[in-house]
């Protein structure tokens, strides 16, 4: 037992060294994260928002007290906190922005993190809630420069959010023998350009070259 017991805390004070180091990492990149995110943030149209980190590190004593328990990403609580608007107080982001605000907070955080994370795939969901025009732009350059680097699927509803993509796929729906079908198809380049159109409001000459010229910005 008295061996168990050395081997205990010796195991302790080996975590808690490692854990307090990467806190002290965390606490020197909190403000370059987050001058960083919010720069991404301006040109995603929070032209006056405040981005910020909260971390709240146990300490040794409460440590020791199993009060605060290490866990696999360490000793410490973290809180990403935003304010949307100037002279608005800044809050936990989960508590206080909409789906649309969330989707451009992470689009700005993973266009932050793009080269140093290891996540293959992501996945953007109606991240153009209520936006348009300059920041519309903004927003598909933005999963523009995360695509160079990461595989990315974006579900939208702009033309200039979709136009960068290197594939477009059409998601639509069929009522066949009774039931309402839902289907995907890979578009080619003229289905592409007939598809951004209609997306822009007509299948025009006009509508058509100016999806055309939406679509030289892309990938491909």
């Amino acid at each position: 037992m008295v061996r168990l017991n050395e081997a205990l805390q010796k195991l302790d004070a080996e975590l808690w060294s490692v854990g307090t180091a990467l806190s002290a990492r965390r606490h020197k990149v909190i403000p370059q994260l987050a001058k960083a995110v919010s720069r991404q943030l301006g040109d995603l149209g929070f032209k006056q928002s405040r981005f910020d980190v909260a971390i709240t590190t146990a300490d040794e004593t409460q440590f020791k007290q199993g009060l605060a328990r290490a866990a696999h990403r360490g000793l410490d609580t973290v809180e990403f906190q935003f304010a949307p608007n100037r002279g608005e107080p800044i809050q936990p982001l989960r508590a206080i922005a909409s789906s649309g605000e969330l989707a451009r907070v992470m689009l700005a955080i993973k266009t932050v993190l793009a080269a140093e994370d290891r996540i293959p795939v992501l996945v953007f969901d109606e991240v153009d809630a209520n936006v348009g025009g300059e920041t519309a732009h903004a927003v598909g350059d933005k999963m523009l420069q995360i695509a160079r680097q990461r595989q990315v699927l974006c579900i939208t509803h702009l033309p200039q959010v979709a136009a960068p993509a290197s594939s477009h796929f059409l998601a639509s729906k069929e009522f066949r023998a009774g039931r309402t079908i839902s289907q995907i198809s890979l578009l080619d380049k003229n289905e592409r350009i007939g598809e951004l159109a209609r997306m822009l409001g007509g299948q025009s000459e006009a509508a058509k070259k100016h999806a055309e010229a939406l679509l030289s910005r892309g990938l491909s």
